[in-house]
């Protein structure tokens, strides 16, 4: 009999959950697989937190979800850093659509997927041989992904978890002078953030208005 492996399939996409679970039941591996599926931040941080009995084996995770009702997880990315918390033996896989250098650097920093694909490099062989590597133990990570590794030029340009809640604080409407009421950050503090942000966007126009654009296009917010 083959051995069961759990396996939850965060994405918001229909049509991306039926082809991961098609890839998953076509595998050639000695493994059967127990499919989950949760659509949203909320849904799967339930899950995510309410699994102890059975902890899950394998996480197809997405990085462009909606943040959650009480904007406490504010993407996949920050789900990712949970899952890390709370479930440090659950394999992560992210094949995603973002392809700002910056951004895919982050993502590798706070949550160490053991698989990261990028859609357009990613077909269904690639998604397979992903599938087979983690369940051995090994990272998988596509060929864009092993160029970025290379490249030691992004250690000072890691976006964190206060940077992104203040990103999309603003996002949101919210003046600098309510941030310190908000972020655990007093004002200068949130100035240097802001400038470190700057810096990494190559902005060098005041206010937050190309801040926060440049900011939506690369996936921050």
């Amino acid at each position: 009999m083959k051995k069961v492996l759990k396996v939850l399939i965060i994405e918001d996409h229909k049509l991306i959950i039926n082809a991961y679970k098609l890839i998953l039941e076509n595998a050639d591996v000695d493994f059967k697989f127990q499919i989950d599926v949760a659509t949203n931040c909320d849904e799967a941080f339930h899950k995510i937190k309410s699994c102890n009995e059975k902890p899950i084996d394998i996480i197809f995770l997405d990085i462009q979800l909606p943040a959650s009702k009480d904007g406490q997880i504010l993407s996949g990315e920050n789900l990712g850093v949970k899952i890390k918390q709370l479930l440090p033996k659950s394999k992560i896989i992210i094949n995603t659509s973002l392809n700002d250098n910056y951004r895919l650097y982050t993502i590798l920093k706070n949550i160490k997927p053991m698989a990261l694909m990028i859609k357009s490099e990613a077909g269904p062989n690639e998604i397979t041989e992903a599938i087979k590597s983690v369940i051995t133990d090994n990272f998988y990570y596509s060929n864009s992904i092993l160029k970025l590794l290379n490249n030691n030029n992004y250690d000072n340009f890691v976006i964190d978890k206060i940077d992104r809640q203040l990103l999309y604080q603003l996002s949101l409407g919210c003046q600098i002078k309510e941030l310190p009421n908000i972020l655990p950050l007093e004002m200068a503090g949130i100035e240097k953030r802001k400038r470190h942000l700057k810096r990494i966007f190559n902005i060098k126009t005041n206010g937050n208005k190309e801040l926060l654009r440049i900011a939506r296009e690369r996936g921050f917010i």
